[in-house]
């Protein structure tokens, strides 16, 4: 898949006949820590060789004191861009309400060459109403979010097409969510690459429903990278996530970063 770095160890066949290996990524929560440690963090995964460093797009805390010190995601994205060498990059995920289409594509595009072509476009139709309402966005119900989702992936597409210069690559867009009847239409039809949360048995269910949407719209499934967020203590079930039908499993890890289960996920994914 365009723009997403490929193992280099030996690849075997998955579920559709592709020759992959299972990748592992690691989130870094851009909360409770100072961004000197959250790229300290980065660099020392990206030398581990993580094949994907991610933070998410909120304004505050999502656990913990809601007051705690807080990044904003973009601007935290371009400087982890110029601090990697090798992992791929992006937010896990986007808030599609926060930025206009045609900007967030040129954001996205910007990044990509501070990186290298490492920046992967997570897309997600946003949930924390505390961002919305201290930050002036409407809210909405999660339908319209979606259906705004939706309307605007076409034009993030079209503005990447006419930027000068473009991506380096073909900047993939990953799109977030497990919501059977919308979200995971959206995903067969429009995404490169697909991320959802749950246990293995959990995530085999919910990526046979994206198996199904796929069927229904022409789109070979073997096109969408699936990848799933798992909290670090579940580090070394790397290998059930893999028989689940996962191609990428990224730890969910909050300051102060420790990177002890990302090593084990490395190891454990053989």
């Amino acid at each position: 898949m365009a723009g997403f770095r490929p193992d280099s160890r030996p690849p075997a066949a998955d579920k559709f006949g592709r020759m992959t290996t299972t990748k592992v990524g690691i989130q870094l929560h851009p909360q409770g820590a100072s961004l000197d440690d959250l790229r300290a963090a980065a660099r020392q995964a990206d030398a581990m060789g993580a094949d994907s460093i991610w933070v998410w797009d909120h304004f505050y805390p999502l656990y913990g004191d809601p007051d705690a010190a807080h990044f904003e995601c973009y601007t935290t994205l371009a400087a982890l861009a110029v601090e990697t060498e090798h992992a791929t990059l992006g937010a896990l995920v986007t808030c599609n309400s926060y930025r206009n289409p045609n900007l967030l594509a040129d954001m996205a595009r910007t990044i990509d060459h501070l990186s290298g072509g490492r920046f992967v476009l997570g897309l997600g139709s946003g949930w924390f109403e505390r961002d919305y309402d201290e930050y002036g966005y409407e809210f909405g119900t999660a339908i319209e979010r979606l259906r705004k989702m939706e309307r605007d992936l076409p034009i993030i597409k079209e503005r990447l097409g006419r930027l000068n210069p473009g991506p380096v690559g073909d900047l993939p867009i990953l799109i977030g969510g497990g919501g059977r009847k919308v979200t995971l239409r959206i995903v067969a039809e429009e995404a490169d690459a697909w991320n959802t949360f749950g246990s293995p048995d959990e995530f085999a269910e919910v990526n046979a429903v994206l198996d199904d949407w796929c069927a229904k719209v022409g789109r070979d499934p073997g096109a969408i990278e699936r990848t799933v967020a798992i909290d670090p203590g579940a580090a070394d079930r790397v290998p059930e996530y893999a028989a689940a039908g996962a191609d990428h499993v990224i730890l969910m890890q909050g300051p102060p970063y420790p990177l002890d289960a990302l090593q084990i996920a490395l190891d454990a994914r053989g």
